[in-house]
């Protein structure tokens, strides 16, 4: 089970040592144009399109994913 997912809007305003063991971090809007570079860090994939940008299929999530993640966590942080 995830712990807290974060949805991140910009990266660069991101303190990521926030994100601790058992969360997930998923880049949205402006945010997955930063390619994800550490375990449990993913794109929103249909953000990502919408951008012009392709990231490998493990390193997105689409919106339908977010959603059961959203269902399944303990808690959700929009930053």
């Amino acid at each position: 089970m995830v712990k807290t997912l974060w949805l991140v809007r910009k990266l660069g305003e991101f303190p990521s040592e926030l994100v601790k063991e058992g969360d997930v971090v998923i880049l949205i809007q402006d945010g997955v144009l930063r390619a994800p570079s550490r375990e449990n860090w993913f794109v929103c994939k249909e953000d990502a399109q919408a951008r012009g940008l392709e990231y490998e299929e493990g390193l997105t999530k689409s919106y339908k994913e977010v959603v059961k993640l959203l269902k399944e966590c303990e808690r959700v942080v929009v930053w």
